[in-house]
């Protein structure tokens, strides 16, 4: 008897093989499209393992994906690596108060400043941290490491192609589901 790779690792995973779900899938709906299921159904899991894993990742730095989340924002802003809460709320599709929650938190553990505006003394401003940008470069180093070992077996015209794919089929949605950028619920 062959072992079914996807099968193999822990013994907590219950979860069918794509073969067996999509099989059940077609067992029920008959319309099913096999070769769309496949695909739709390994990047659903494909997305779930990766955020696992680059949840322990950032929980081995002391940083959850929320916080992840802003280091990112506020470095993909550009120096000064400052934003004000409301655009940082914006730019992550949370409320105003979820990204207050947030930014208290983050601030006492050093990671970004909230500040008064020089300029505005109404306006707050939130920059990175010299330590919170510590912890966004070793994220980026932890996960350039799995991403490279995620992708070994594919060759330079695969990843090509692949990305390629993804990303038409990521405009696709992006056109169809204008405001699905966003969280329908905030996580905190």
């Amino acid at each position: 008897m062959s072992e079914n790779p996807e099968r193999s690792g822990p013994q907590t995973l219950q979860e069918p093989s794509l073969d067996e779900q999509i099989a059940a899938y077609q067992r029920e709906f008959r319309d099913l499209d096999p070769q769309v299921e496949k695909v739709v159904s390994a990047l659903g899991r494909l997305n779930r393992r990766m955020n696992v894993a680059y949840g322990r990742q950032l929980a081995d730095l002391g940083i959850s994906n929320a916080e992840w989340e802003v280091l990112k924002t506020l470095v993909l802003s550009g120096e000064p690596y400052r934003l004000g809460p409301g655009e940082l709320a914006k730019r992550l599709g949370l409320t105003p108060a979820a990204m207050t929650h947030r930014i208290d938190r983050m601030a006492g553990e050093g990671l970004v400043t909230r500040d008064r505006d020089e300029n505005n003394r109404v306006r707050v401003i939130v920059e990175l941290t010299d330590e919170g940008r510590t912890k966004w470069l070793e994220a980026m180093r932890m996960a350039t490491a799995f991403e490279e070992d995620l992708l070994q077996d594919l060759s330079t015209e695969e990843k090509g192609v692949l990305g390629d794919a993804l990303i038409r089929l990521l405009r696709r949605v992006e056109h169809t589901q204008p405001d699905a950028g966003g969280r329908l619920t905030d996580l905190d």
